[in-house]
């Protein structure tokens, strides 16, 4: 489904009726900004969040919405003593990350980070609601239930990261027959010249040290590994129904060009702008109209030269395990994305090197490929199934 193929319905209301699940995190605190830069446009029902119940608590307190939920239920004392004294009603637990996410509003703002997120943005779904995702994991693990669900009840699934964004508005409601190639740039990270050998010795520390982004651990280190490119392209494919051999990545240092699409007539458009997430979030807050934000405002002739180059899958094997995945199907990338996001913690823990992550992603495809684990998933919770068992024996594996 092509986000671009639906139009103003009239269901909008002023202020516009927000639920942000996520709101704690980078994209969450990005959203909260504009919006508190924008008060008679947007009213926030309902937030969300992981176990940061002081943040989520002083969120809620600026923006005074009905509801709000916590997922880490040990939390829920500290952040209904924290809103005392307010009309907030305060839950707590898994299900009360999807009442949240179920609210009546005009837009839900999918940004929990991880698998965590893959329930509740579906049931926003399910719930008719429009849905603006920066949750990777949804259409990893589950982008055929997804897009099936979406385009069952006519809702609009508007893509809030910086690439897919950018790709949604250089497309300008083309025919997906009319696309030959759909490019997703990326920055190379922070090891994008480093050697294979300097790679796989690489600490925590030089791995977070991102050139461009400020961004939570997880993507920052998925962006080290370029694994995020990988799992940005599984999203591609199922967000713009664009198949595996037309997507492309190239790696682009400035991250001023954030995609591009490549039509049959030769004519290729992009979508450019400053690392600044607001821009995208701007765009999905406002759609289908254009709101005012304070991003930077690019100055082309101020960088003066824009480079890029073809990514290096010997130095970053995370990225071509990815692409193997996307092009394999089944439930191949609801694995690589479970392996992943477990290998990740281990580095960050210390437990395993940066090498290691791509190596341990590697074995858990061949293991769950052996063994059948790597079937399609019909729905939702059977890619969770399939999420879960692959979590539970990397977790093992790592602590062998």
């Amino acid at each position: 489904m092509n986000p671009n193929d639906k139009s103003a319905d009239g269901r909008a209301r002023s202020p516009r009726r927000l639920v942000i699940l996520g709101a704690t995190g980078s994209i969450g605190k990005s959203t909260i900004d504009l919006i508190e830069r924008n008060p008679e446009s947007f009213s926030v029902v309902a937030l969300a969040g992981g176990r940061d119940h002081a943040a989520l608590a002083r969120v809620a307190r600026a923006l005074k919405p009905e509801f709000v939920a916590i997922r880490d239920e040990a939390a829920y004392s500290a952040l209904k003593q924290a809103l005392e004294g307010t009309n907030i009603q305060v839950a707590a637990g898994r299900e009360a990350v999807i009442e949240a996410a179920v609210r009546d509003a005009d837009l839900v703002i999918s940004a929990i980070v991880g698998a965590a997120g893959v329930e509740p943005t579906h049931a926003a779904l399910e719930a008719g609601r429009d849905v603006a995702l920066a949750n990777k994991e949804c259409l990893v693990c589950a982008g055929v239930p997804f897009m099936r669900t979406a385009e069952r009840l006519g809702v609009r699934l508007l893509p809030m990261d910086s690439e897919h964004n950018a790709i949604f508005q250089a497309l300008g409601g083309a025919d997906p027959a009319t696309i030959e190639r759909m490019i997703i740039t990326a920055s190379g990270g922070p090891f994008r010249t480093w050697s294979k050998e300097a790679i796989e010795k690489a600490t925590v520390a030089e791995a977070l040290n991102h050139p461009n982004w400020s961004m939570g651990p997880k993507i920052t280190i998925d962006s080290a590994t370029m694994m995020n490119k990988g799992l940005e392209l599984i999203e591609a494919h199922h967000l713009f129904g664009v198949p595996a051999h037309k997507l492309d990545v190239v790696v682009h240092p400035q991250s001023i060009v954030h995609g591009l699409v490549s039509f049959a007539d030769g004519a290729v458009t992009a979508g450019m702008g400053a690392p600044d997430m607001r821009v995208p979030i701007a765009h999905c807050l406002g759609f289908p109209n254009r709101m005012t934000a304070p991003t930077p405002r690019l100055d082309l002739a101020a960088i003066g030269s824009l480079t890029f180059e073809r990514p290096d899958y010997e130095r970053f094997p995370a990225l071509r395990l990815a692409l193997d995945a996307l092009a394999a199907g089944c439930g191949l990338p609801t694995v690589l994305n479970a392996a992943n996001e477990i290998a990740v913690e281990a580095f960050l823990a210390g437990k395993i090197p940066f090498g290691g992550i791509a190596r341990h992603v590697a074995g858990a495809l061949e293991a769950a490929t052996a063994d059948g684990t790597a079937r399609e998933p019909a729905n939702v919770a059977e890619a969770l199934g399939v999420d879960h068992i692959v979590r539970e024996r990397s977790r093992a594996v790592l602590a062998a």
